[in-house]
């Protein structure tokens, strides 16, 4: 079944059942369905073919929702763009992929050249003549996933339907989301969760309420009290904020899962969490190429705190050495897995890119590295040790990141922290620390000597302003350590 069919089915068995909240717009499964429709029709009268990747920059609307399942229906594969982006950006990425649409809001300046459509108000008006393409199938290509790459042009690794489908899998079944639950999106549709979890949410028959991306976190709460939200999901930067604001606690007493991705949480900002926000915290470890690869229950952040959970239906994880051979429990090695949602390739790479994306990560004999360094417990649960890019060598010696990050993370007045290599005539690397926070160089070094090896602390300790992250909430380390150089 591909992706869009299951919506003849709502409108049959729930045609009034909400499925899309926007603002003061309601829409129940049976109009969503005519909706589908529509903008399917309307995409084909452009000259949307079946096989064509489209660039949809589109705001975070209803319609934005509907764009992608009309896509789905008709056979077009999505290539994610933000609305904000300049058009040079849009115009590298359209270039890059190949895209022979680009579908843009009415007032979006970058309209006029060639494919590139500005969508009327009203474009994707209620039909009742069905679209159907016999040829679209549940192995068709449906989204090109971007990585999320810190410099030049990301990578896309090419999901079909049943790819996608998969990854809903590990949504309902470790996550729990069901057709019961409000989920409330409060990140850009076009980023993979916000994406992913609203299509998952209406794909079950659940409902999405849309929020601006740019909602403050006062704003947040009382829109999930309004429609009363059981699911959210936030990066880690958006949660940190929640958390540094003067709300009630609990924050989102209605939230039966609060999701959590794109970095790895510190033990005690899980506790602040489930304190302050809700109880309700599930943490998933994922990566753009294969979706959810592991699954931190909220019964499991104070027992295994360090964790980022055991591995996700269906999901194969193995620690392996330089030579691919699997490691026992308890060592450090390379991350690798593969499940039924993984993909096995980037779009439009030749040669050895084709199985290599920025920083080293790889597709190889059906597994896929992410680049992370890890170790699996003899219980299952598996532990980040950072990314293999971001390892230092210093004399020969591989420090960790991230060993030195949560001895950073602990100290009392330390908001943020991140620990990356800086280059060094003698040694070939040294440990530089960023620190946010109302603390000292010397605390920070006593604390280093208390829980580490001399070797491990830090030689250069930097006080900035904020830790700069992307829209995952991963830190831009090639910046920081960038910010050393003498100007």
């Amino acid at each position: 079944m591909t992706l869009d069919a299951v919506f003849r089915l709502h409108a049959r068995t729930r045609p009034d059942k909400l499925a899309l909240i926007d603002g003061s717009r309601r829409f129940g499964f049976a109009q969503l369905d005519r909706m589908i429709d529509g903008a399917a029709h309307h995409l084909a009268a452009l000259g949307v073919q079946r096989g064509e990747i489209v660039g949809v920059a589109l705001a975070d609307t209803a319609e934005h929702l509907v764009a992608l399942l009309a896509l789905a229906r008709l056979g077009g594969v999505v290539l994610p763009m933000d609305c904000r982006w300049q058009r040079a950006e849009k115009r590298n990425l359209a270039d890059q992929f190949g895209a022979a649409h680009v579908l843009l809001e009415a007032d979006d300046p970058d309209a006029g050249a060639p494919g590139w459509h500005a969508l009327p108000p009203g474009w994707a008006a209620e039909s009742a003549t069905p679209y159907h393409d016999p040829a679209v199938t549940a192995e068709s290509p449906f989204v090109l996933s971007l990585s999320s790459g810190t410099t030049g042009l990301p990578k896309g690794p090419l999901a079909s339907h049943q790819r996608f489908e998969n990854r809903f899998m590990v949504y309902w079944i470790n996550l729990g989301l069901n057709a019961h639950d409000t989920y409330v999106n409060a990140t850009p549709l076009y980023f993979g969760g916000g994406r992913g979890f609203s299509l998952a949410m209406l794909h079950c028959g659940g409902t999405v309420s849309l929020v601006s991306p740019r909602a403050g976190m006062r704003e947040l709460a009382e829109h999930i009290a309004a429609v009363r939200g059981t699911a959210l999901f936030l990066v880690p930067t958006q949660i940190r904020r929640a958390l540094q604001e003067a709300l009630p606690a609990p924050a989102f007493p209605s939230l039966r899962v609060l999701i959590s991705s794109g970095s790895a949480l510190h033990p005690d900002e899980r506790l602040a969490i489930q304190q302050r926000l809700t109880p309700n915290l599930f943490e998933m470890y994922s990566s753009t190429e294969g979706g959810g690869i592991s699954v931190l229950s909220p019964a499991d952040c104070a027992l295994h705190g360090d964790s980022v959970g055991r591995p996700a239906f269906r999901v194969q994880v193995e620690i392996v050495d330089e030579t691919h051979a699997p490691l026992p429990p308890g060592e450090v090695g390379r991350l690798r897995y593969r499940s039924p949602a993984s993909a096995t390739g980037y779009y439009r790479a030749e040669g050895e890119e084709a199985s290599r994306a920025e920083g080293g990560d790889a597709f190889r004999d059906g597994w896929f590295y992410p680049g992370d360094l890890a170790r699996m417990g003899p219980d299952g649960f598996l532990f980040l040790s950072g990314r293999a890019k971001d390892m230092i060598i210093r004399g020969g010696i591989n420090i960790y990141p991230q060993d030195i990050e949560r001895v950073l993370l602990d100290l009392p007045g330390v908001r943020d922290a991140c620990v990356a290599g800086m280059p060094a005539a003698e040694m070939g690397e040294e440990v530089a620390a960023f620190i946010v926070g109302d603390t000292t160089e010397q605390a920070v070094r006593d604390a280093c000597r208390a829980r580490l090896a001399p070797y491990k602390v830090p030689k250069l300790i930097r006080f900035v302003p904020e830790i700069p992250r992307n829209g995952a909430g991963k830190a831009l380390k090639p910046q920081l350590v960038a910010s050393l150089a003498p100007s």
